[in-house]
C-alpha cells in the first residue's frame, strides 16, 4: 500500500490534523493513521471518511494499529505505507503539562519552561527520522512534537525534517484573523514568534507587559506596539489544539498534491524558533521581510532557548539559564548537556527523574 500521508498519533493534535484534512482536501489524497490505541483509530478513520463525505471531498482515512514505541516500529509502518509524507504527532510527553500543577514535574516545567519536555517530545521524532534516512530518504517529515527545538536535535543527529506545526502559526493566524488586521493595509502579514511567545497571549491583555513578544510585520513595516495591537487575541490556558493541529493542514496538503504555499512554520529545515516560509516544489525556505536577514532571524529565534532553555551547538545539546539551574539542582546527570547521538540513554535518565518528581507535591 502506499498512502499520501502517514499520521503517527492518535491524540487530540494528531486526530484534528486528520479530521481538517478529511473537510478541506481539494485534490485526492489517502491519509493513514498509525497509533496504539484501537478506539481511537477506529473513531478517527469512521469521522475521516465521514467528514470528507459530508463535505464532498476526495480524501480517504486508513489506519493501522502500531506500537510506535516498540523496536523498529517506525521501519515497520514505512515499509507498510510507503507514505510520500510523514507527519509525527506522537510523543512520551503530552502537551497538557503546561496547563497541569501540583507536582514538582509540572513546577520544574512552569519555572524551567518546556524544553525540560525536549527530549521526551524527541524520542519518537528521532526514531522515525532515522528510519525515513535509511529506508525512504525521499519521504517529507513534518514533526509536530516541540519543533522549535527537537527539529534542531533532529538535524544535528543527520537526518533531514521539513518543519513542524504550530506555535509561530498560532500567533500568525489568529493575528490575520483578529479584528485590528483590517486596518493594518494589505500587505502580507509576516511573523517571527519563538514558542515562548506564546504564553503572553495566555493572560489578561493587561498582565503581558515585559513579555516577550513576536515581531510581526505587514509587508516590510514592523508593528512597533504587538500587544497593544492585538490586544483583543487571547489564547487558551491550554494547547491551542484548534488552531495549532488546524495549522499544518494547508502546507500538507499542498506538499501533498505538488502545489506552492506560503505561511509560517516551526523549525523549518531544523532552525530554531518560527518564520514566514515559503513552499517550492519540495524545497521549504524562509520568507523573511525586506531588511531582516536569515542571520538576524534565526539568532533571534534561538536567544530565547539561550536565555532559559536548550540548543544545538554542532552535535551537542546544551541546556541554558533557568531550566540548567533546576537540573542541576535535581542532580540530572545531564544537566551540563549531551551528544545528540546519545539521546535514547539521555531520555532514560530524563524518565527517570520526571517519575521522582510527579510523585512530589509542589513546594
Amino acid at each position: 500500500m502506499s498512502v499520501d500521508v502517514l499520521v503517527t498519533g492518535t491524540g487530540m493534535f494528531a486526530g484534528r490534523i486528520v479530521l481538517d484534512i478529511a473537510a478541506t482536501a481539494k485534490h485526492p489524497v489517502t491519509v493513514m493513521v498509525a497509533g496504539r490505541n484501537t478506539e481511537r483509530l477506529d473513531w478517527l478513520r469512521t469521522a475521516g471518511n465521514a467528514r470528507a463525505r459530508m463535505f464532498g471531498t476526495p480524501a480517504r482515512v486508513v489506519t493501522h494499529r502500531l506500537d510506535l514505541l516498540e523496536e523498529a516500529a517506525s521501519e515497520q509502518i514505512l515499509e507498510i505505507a510507503a507514505p510520500r509524507i510523514v507527519v509525527q504527532a506522537a510523543s512520551i510527553q503530552t502537551s497538557a503539562v503546561i496547563a497541569q500543577t501540583g507536582n514538582r514535574w509540572s513546577q520544574l516545567v512552569a519555572d524551567g519552561g518546556l524544553s525540560a519536555t525536549a527530549i521526551f517530545q524527541a524520542l519518537i521524532s528521532s526514531r522515525m527520522a532515522a528510519a525515513i534516512s535509511q529506508n525512504a530518504p525521499g519521504t517529507h517529515f513534518i514533526n509536530c512534537s516541540f519543533p522549535d527545538v527537537v527539529n534542531g536535535l533532529i538535524a544535528a543527529m543527520g537526518h533531514r525534517v521539513l518543519c513542524g506545526t504550530g506555535n509561530v502559526a498560532i500567533l500568525s493566524n489568529v493575528f490575520d484573523g483578529a479584528e485590528a488586521r483590517g486596518a493594518l493595509g494589505d500587505g502580507a502579514l509576516r511573523v517571527l514568534a519563538h514558542y515562548q511567545c506564546l504564553a503572553p497571549w495566555r493572560r489578561k491583555a493587561e498582565d503581558r507587559k515585559g513579555a516577550p513578544a513576536p515581531r510581526v510585520f505587514v509587508g516590510d513595516s514592523e508593528i512597533d506596539d504587538v500587544f497593544a495591537t492585538f490586544a483583543d487575541v487571547r489564547l487558551t490556558p491550554e494547547p491551542a489544539i484548534e488552531v495549532s493541529g488546524a495549522s499544518g493542514v494547508t502546507l500538507i496538503l499542498a506538499l501533498a498534491a505538488g502545489l506552492p504555499w506560503s505561511g509560517h512554520v516551526p523549525g523549518p529545515n531544523g532552525l530554531p524558533g518560527g518564520y514566514p516560509v515559503a513552499l517550492r516544489g519540495d524545497a521549504l525556505s524562509l520568507d523573511l521581510p525586506n531588511g531582516v536577514s536569515e542571520d538576524e532571524a534565526v539568532a533571534w529565534n534561538d536567544a530565547f532557548e539561550t536565555q532559559s532553555g536548550l540548543t544545538v551547538e554542532g552535535t551537542k545539546a546544551v541546556f541554558h539559564g533557568r531550566l540548567a539551574e533546576l537540573l542541576e539542582r535535581e542532580g540530572f546527570a545531564h544537566a551540563q548537556g549531551f551528544d545528540v547521538q546519545a539521546l535514547e540513554a539521555v531520555c532514560e535518565d530524563m524518565l527517570g527523574l520526571r517519575d521522582r518528581l510527579l510523585a512530589q507535591p509542589q513546594d
